[in-house]
């Protein structure tokens, strides 16, 4: 009978849910090794197609696992009871606030201990073992626990949720099924959890392309699920088919070609560039396909249009102005009909008015404006760009991406010193690429420790650390001068070799005026094999425009 659980050929629970975990794209498991998890990390490490790679705490491997997951579309780590996945539920939580699919794996007690409700440790003593399952079921994660009788479906379930929502997931593991022995032939049945589903739309493609149809002036914009579903190209022919302009929001910026022709900026509400906001104020039809209109990508609700002149199409629904579709709607079957639909549009060719203009330094003190566009400049097609919430994210997220680039930051759960170790993660998930970091101070020194995982892996990102006197972001929203916005002022220069850095592994580079800045970069192009680190230092009060412009609105929701 097709899953149950057999003694045949002394392989084990642990070694099927790692098959699975390894078809599912997953080469790479973070973590952080526990006395509950130890017995499974060894299936982990004794195994020649998956790789451990140990985190500094938990926290650092689920904001990891984020990154990576990001980029090879799935990412596992691992913690301990109680203690670690209490540590990681932060990065857990963005996950699933932002729509990465993680699979987080929990080391538990046996299930004899957990049903006796004995004393043991990491637990409040009190007997109740359930706590954190239901913590993380309350934030909207999938949790199961797994047990003897309904392992194998149980992981099958979380596999195929994951697969198909795209979304986090959380297993607990007990020890005493760790070395349960289970039927190999198990394995051969695992691709069957992966096929795709043909679901007929038709009733729904018609309701929309008639709407499109009975537009004059419609505008494309693309959230974070374009990328999580992988349905760009078919964003890309619609728009291609029917020359109707594309925008993005920053929350799923750069996971699409931004050099296509009809791409035509980053929109972020009223405080979006000129050039960006015509094409939304003047649309008499918004389509809005897998995004969350958040208040850090949309200038604080300032967006142009409301439900009575949008198209909504995200994965778990869609509306017409405001009212649902019939129920035969899914998602990637709706977007496969519209990359090839024709429309009765006769829309005007798209003009590319993107400023490609070269930036040329001075010795004039950096600045952020001068920074931002810098770091344009130097991006390539082979870049990763991953900015931290705050001053990098704002100033960088409107700056147009060459093509082949790609640029992710976290504006809606905005977790402080998430995109260093994000960063790290992704460049762990793709090493023929190079990540570049842009991150302030007061961010890094909440997630430094994976610096030395950073040579450990002997990984070669450019780390742009903005030395600014402190939480910039926060200081534009209260507190310009009070000095909890302050942070410790670090040595920057002496980190590497703190953390094991060999000499010819790394650069650090300090630039406080334009000409120091290019030419740190052009040096960081040149040494492809080290991590180059760049502190780049600007003045407390110096903020994107649309970081002050999207404060304000931030203050003023606080009050």
């Amino acid at each position: 009978m097709k899953g149950r659980i057999e003694l045949l050929n002394n392989y084990k629970l642990s070694d099927y849910l790692l098959d699975v975990v390894n078809y599912m794209g997953a080469n790479d498991i973070f973590g952080v090794p526990g006395d509950y998890n130890l017995q499974f990390l060894d299936h982990i490490t004794h195994r020649s197609d998956l790789n451990w790679t140990g985190n500094a705490n938990e926290l650092n491997a689920s904001y990891m696992a984020d990154g990576y997951a990001r980029e090879k579309g799935f990412a596992t780590f691992v913690t301990t009871f109680g203690v670690g996945e209490l540590s990681a539920i932060n990065g857990l939580s963005g996950s699933i606030a932002e729509h990465v699919p993680v699979l987080e794996i929990v080391g538990a007690p046996t299930n004899n201990v957990q049903n006796n409700g004995s004393l043991v440790h990491h637990t409040f003593g009190d007997h109740k073992f359930d706590r954190f399952e239901k913590a993380h079921r309350q934030l909207g994660i999938k949790a199961v626990k797994l047990n003897s009788e309904h392992a194998i479906d149980q992981i099958n379930d979380v596999a195929k949720y994951i697969y198909e929502t795209k979304k986090p997931a959380y297993i607990i593991l007990p020890t005493n099924l760790v070395e349960m022995e289970v039927n190999q032939s198990l394995k051969n049945d695992i691709p069957s959890l992966f096929i795709n589903k043909e679901i007929n739309s038709d009733k729904a493609f018609n309701q929309i392309k008639s709407s499109i149809n009975n537009s004059e002036k419609p505008v494309i914009i693309m959230g974070h699920e374009v990328d999580r579903f992988n349905v760009f190209d078919d964003i890309k022919a619609f728009s291609s088919n029917n020359n109707i302009p594309i925008l993005d929001l920053g929350l799923g910026k750069g996971n699409i070609d931004e050099s296509f022709a009809n791409f035509v900026g980053t929109y972020n509400g009223q405080i979006s560039d000129e050039s960006v906001n015509k094409y939304v104020e003047n649309a008499d039809t918004v389509i809005l396909i897998g995004a969350k209109l958040t208040d850090s990508v949309t200038g604080g609700f300032t967006q142009q249009f409301n439900e009575q002149n949008t198209i909504v199409l995200n994965y778990e629904n869609a509306n017409i102005y405001g009212k649902s579709v019939d129920e035969d709607y899914d998602f990637k079957t709706i977007m496969s009909y519209l990359s090839n639909a024709k429309l009765d549009l006769s829309l005007p060719e798209i003009k590319d008015e993107n400023d490609k203009l070269e930036v040329k330094s001075s010795n004039n003190k950096l600045t952020q404006s001068f920074y931002d566009n810098a770091v344009r400049q130097f991006t390539s097609d082979n870049n990763t760009i991953v900015a931290e919430q705050g001053t990098s994210f704002f100033g960088l997220a409107s700056q147009r991406l060459p093509e082949g680039a790609k640029f992710f930051g976290q504006p809606l759960w905005g977790s402080i010193g998430y995109a260093f170790p994000a960063a790290l993660g992704n460049q762990i998930a793709n090493k023929d690429r190079r990540v570049v970091l842009s991150t302030g101070e007061g961010s890094l020194q909440l997630t430094i420790q994976e610096l030395g995982l950073a040579f450990r892996e002997k990984l070669n990102p450019v780390m742009f650390v903005i030395d600014n006197s402190g939480y910039t972001v926060e200081r534009v929203i209260h507190g310009m001068n009070e000095h909890y916005n302050d942070v410790p002022k670090l040595n920057y220069g002496l980190m590497p070799k703190a953390f094991g850095a060999k000499d010819d592994e790394y650069d650090f580079i300090e630039a406080s005026t334009e000409n120091e800045l290019i030419d740190a970069m052009s040096k960081a192009k040149e040494e492809k094999d080290k991590l180059v680190l760049i502190q780049v230092n600007m003045g407390m009060k110096d903020v994107p425009e649309q970081l002050a412009k999207t404060a304000k609105a931030f203050a003023d929701q606080n009050k």
